[in-house]
């Protein structure tokens, strides 16, 4: 049976290429069947062997059109290209294990989700990578549709949102989906010394905000001048290798 994983890309903030290397790594990292599905503005460039359908209509007030929550149109009862269990993966990291085993995880459950990092014990999931079962959950994009300015003043951000609104939600295993900055980067000062470590047993490492994978790769972390005394990452070959 094929396996799909989906992706969204948008606007400018991503180009074609974090697509293609999502797609590359899906491939070294499974031995099943299994497919990508792209939902995006613009599909030029996107390897053709990427399935790439429109980005699933959600109306939202134009301060956050084009932040995370604009995801939550992944939860309308029916989706072009897909049904049952699928995995979602943000464009921003790097799979460094098999991947099959998220489809295997806890098969009667309609939602997996990363226990995010820096909020452990509050039940709030990290979405940078879930499976979630098409339709399961339909009002999480019905209450939002229906009134999105009463939902953006209750929730910080959309998986606030989806962590306390759902009516079903399981973590992974902490050691498959790891932060890079959150969970691997050597503690100031230790991160102008030491390289970060990628831990055995890893399977995808997620990057949150800044670094992207290829600012962490060479070793640069965008940042304002006053922030760069604590914001700093050596090059880390072990991204070179995994992400392309």
């Amino acid at each position: 049976m094929q396996q799909t994983i989906i992706c969204m890309k948008w606007g400018d903030r991503y180009p074609s290429d974090y697509v293609n290397s999502l797609w590359s790594m899906i491939r070294r990292n499974s031995k099943r069947d299994t497919r990508l599905v792209c939902y995006t503005d613009n599909a030029e460039g996107v390897d053709p062997a990427v399935a790439c359908y429109p980005i699933p209509e959600l109306v939202l007030p134009e301060r956050v059109r084009n932040k995370p929550w604009r995801k939550i149109g992944l939860w309308r009862p029916q989706l072009e290209g897909i049904s049952g269990d699928v995995l979602f993966m943000d464009l921003d990291v790097v799979i460094t294990g098999s991947i099959d085993e998220f489809f295997d995880y806890a098969p009667d459950a309609t939602f997996c989700v990363i226990e995010n990092w820096t909020q452990p014990g509050s039940k709030i999931g990290n979405t940078s990578v879930y499976r979630f079962r098409v339709g399961s959950h339909p009002y999480l994009y019905e209450n939002l549709a229906r009134d999105p300015e009463s939902i953006l003043a209750a929730f910080p951000n959309s998986q606030t949102y989806i962590s306390r609104s759902i009516k079903e939600m399981r973590y992974w295993p902490a050691a498959w989906c790891v932060s890079f900055k959150h969970s691997l980067l050597p503690r100031w000062p230790l991160n102008f010394f030491l390289t970060t470590p990628l831990p055995a047993g890893t399977k995808v490492v997620c990057f949150t905000g800044k670094p992207d994978p290829d600012e962490a790769r060479d070793g640069r972390w965008p940042a304002q001048w006053y922030k760069k005394i604590y914001k700093h990452v050596r090059p880390t070959p072990w991204i070179r290798e995994h992400w392309r």
